[in-house]
């Protein structure tokens, strides 16, 4: 009940901020990468992530980290208790379709509303990350919150970006699981002895080997990265808004995928950053599909 309500996304709050945390220098140079910040615009991955510590101290790779922490535990909370309620919805509606997809489908509307739940905290945490040292525009999550609401219209000014956001959402989640189902039964069908071993639940059914189920979960985060990370070049472009010189000219998703591609092209525009997001996210999409696999033994699904 209401425990479990509580605890469950607590505990995975707290395995969320350690995760993030140890991620964050990736973050922030991310961030400052993909919308050219003018002080390290001309320079690359490995060489922002040396220049920031020089320019702005080791903490200047955290910037930004609080408001993450902040979003973790309500962003858990709301997408265990949405998840719940629209697998209800959706199971009551009997749509004719397996409890797989029911639980996707499920899952995929918890993500987003937790996403829009949440999505000021995103905004506050990409303002305070783009920050350099000496040019404050902010002084803490609390003063942007404030900043944002007086001067950037209201409360609308905090869902700049939402629509990418959710745009990439579906083909992210949908082409993840396509690729790792299809390299699976690939990988299943033309070398069962090498790749597969039977269930632990179900003799009968053959799984991926678990080395192997970290590769396929791996290359199945690249593929969905690659594919919707022009969309997170464009969020990140419309939350920071005022604060770049060229704001106007980006202010539909369209408009912003334009001007990027324009302005710095593909290579340096819109996949500028990508391959942190494959150091930050293939380890953690592989862990994540082998925790999926691993689960549906112990629940006994397959």
């Amino acid at each position: 009940g209401i425990l479990s309500l509580f605890f469950f996304p607590s505990w995975k709050g707290v395995a969320g901020c350690c995760a993030k945390t140890t991620t964050a220098p990736l973050d922030r140079v991310k961030i400052l990468l993909q919308a050219h910040n003018h002080h390290y615009k001309h320079l690359g991955v490995f060489s922002t992530l040396c220049a920031v510590p020089k320019k702005e101290g080791y903490l200047g790779l955290y910037k930004g980290n609080g408001a993450m922490m902040i979003r973790i535990f309500p962003y858990g909370a709301i997408q265990f208790m949405a998840f719940d309620q629209y697998k209800k919805v959706v199971i009551k509606k009997q749509l004719g379709i397996s409890g797989h997809v029911h639980r996707l489908m499920a899952g995929s509307m918890a993500g987003i509303t937790a996403v829009i739940c949440t999505y000021p905290l995103d905004m506050v945490r990409v303002r305070l990350a783009f920050q350099v040292k000496g040019e404050h525009k902010y002084m803490g999550i609390i003063h942007a919150f404030k900043m944002i609401y007086t001067k950037e219209g209201g409360f609308s000014g905090f869902y700049r970006g939402l629509m990418p956001t959710v745009v990439g959402m579906a083909p992210y989640a949908g082409f993840s699981f396509f690729t790792f189902g299809t390299l699976k039964s690939i990988g299943l069908a033309q070398a069962p002895n090498l790749l597969g071993r039977p269930s632990l639940d179900n003799p009968d059914v053959l799984v991926l080997k678990t080395h192997v189920n970290l590769l396929c979960g791996g290359i199945a985060g690249a593929i969905a990265q690659t594919i919707s990370y022009p969309l997170d070049v464009t969020r990140r472009r419309m939350q920071l808004g005022a604060v770049l010189p060229d704001s106007e000219k980006c202010l539909t998703m369209v408009q912003t995928l334009k001007y990027v591609y324009q302005q710095h092209g593909i290579r340096r525009g819109l996949y500028r950053g990508l391959s942190l997001n494959y150091i930050r996210c293939i380890p953690s999409q592989a862990v994540a599909f082998t925790t999926y696999e691993l689960m549906k033994q112990f629940l006994h699904l397959n």
